[in-house]
């Protein structure tokens, strides 16, 4: 029998505010819109799967 290990595949990212430059960290999969909670700009549009970022990639937190 084969097992197959089952990895964690979804991710978490640190994203900088475009306009305040604030960071805050935002799920990969983001189901809903997210809001930048200074400046309340758009940073994250859910597309159904993984969430387009309309703000800047800082750091891949695993």
């Amino acid at each position: 029998m084969v097992r197959e290990i089952r990895e964690n595949r979804s991710k978490f990212f640190k994203v900088k505010c475009p306009d305040c430059e604030n960071e805050q960290t935002v799920f990969e999969k983001a189901s809903t819109v997210v809001n930048c909670i200074v400046c309340g700009k758009e940073i994250a549009i859910p597309t159904g799967g993984k969430a387009k970022f309309k703000a800047e990639i800082i750091a891949d937190l695993t």
